[in-house]
């Protein structure tokens, strides 16, 4: 075992220059959230004895409230197991970075620490354990874009369907302006109101977002309205769909579901990327309208963990008896 010092960085004034190949784990990000309301980054690094950099992995602390029902915590997010330059090093090192942060995020009160999309469904199981987490089954759906084009991969029927709601005016294009993010945000609250195992950061994160090159939002329109909307994130080599919403009462007959995910496919593959992959598909319940829909464009379904744990003691060791394995 070699001799590393993890340091966890939390101004980005004082963040060394790294090797990001994951928009999840970048500096980019870092300084998003930097300056985004109610979201806190740190940037964990190891560094072996000669001072290099050997891995990084960016957490995320959003502060949750409302009045209606009233509520206030934070919560801690990590998108994966960080950035390593050596496959070798990397159980030891996710070992040393996980304990550390999870100990730092224990001190801001986090009122739990959830970790979703791990490379590997068993990577790092040891150590989660370990760490006091316990693991929720979850489903992933990614979409393969390299063997067949978009149009291959569709049915008759579903081909008849765009092709209507391209004849009746829907339409897809870019979000440029803060106007356009301000109009695709109000549905994103309107979407994830309910939703709260999902956290929805604030507008400014969006804004800043469209500046950068790692990924686009797409608005799906009819005539004036925005009617739906995605944001796709372009991280190692693949494409990402973050998040998604869509106005399903007044504008349901315009299907913006399905024109969202169209879109998103097909200029991902425009693009050149090899994968789509849905990152907010939920739990794998056997009915997701969400999950139905996905899978209706030829994408592959798979389970994964994703691993959770409580500040509260007693709640944390009741949830682990529940969903234990």
């Amino acid at each position: 075992m070699g001799s590393y010092d993890i340091r966890i960085i939390t101004r980005g004034k004082d963040l060394p220059e790294m090797h990001c190949r994951s928009f999840f784990h970048s500096t980019e990000l870092f300084h998003i959230l930097e300056q985004t309301p109610g979201s806190t980054p740190y940037m964990v690094i190891a560094l072996n004895e000669s001072g290099e950099i050997r891995a990084h992995l960016l957490a995320t602390v959003n502060r949750r409230g409302s009045l209606l029902p009233p509520y206030l915590y934070s919560v801690g997010r990590i998108y994966g197991e960080g950035e390593y330059e050596d496959n070798e090093e990397k159980a030891e090192l996710f070992a040393l970075i996980l304990k550390a942060i999870t100990t730092r995020l224990k001190r801001r009160l986090c009122l739990y620490v959830e970790v979703s999309h791990i490379s590997k469904k068993m990577f790092g199981y040891k150590t989660f354990r370990e760490n006091d987490y316990f693991p929720i089954r979850w489903m992933l759906i990614h979409n393969s874009l390299h063997s067949k084009t978009p149009e291959e991969r569709l049915s008759d029927k579903m081909k008849e369907r765009i092709h209507h709601l391209e004849e009746i005016g829907v339409t897809c294009q870019e979000a440029t302006t803060p106007e356009e993010i301000s109009d695709f945000y109000k549905i994103l609250k309107n979407f994830y109101r309910f939703k709260f195992q999902y956290f929805l950061p604030k507008k400014k994160l969006f804004e800043q977002f469209i500046a950068t090159h790692n990924g686009r939002i797409y608005l799906v329109m009819y005539k004036k309205w925005v009617i739906g909307g995605c944001v796709v994130v372009y991280s190692d080599g693949n494409a990402y769909l973050w998040y998604m919403a869509s106005k399903r009462k007044s504008f349901a007959k315009f299907r913006p579901t399905t024109m969202t995910i169209w879109n998103a496919l097909q200029d991902s593959h425009r693009r050149g990327y090899p994968h789509l992959h849905f990152m907010n598909v939920g739990l794998p319940y056997s009915k997701n309208p969400i999950r139905e829909s996905i899978l209706r464009f030829g994408g592959k379904p798979a389970s994964t963990n994703y691993w959770f744990r409580y500040s509260i003691g007693w709640l944390n060791k009741l949830l682990k008896w529940i969903y234990r394995e």
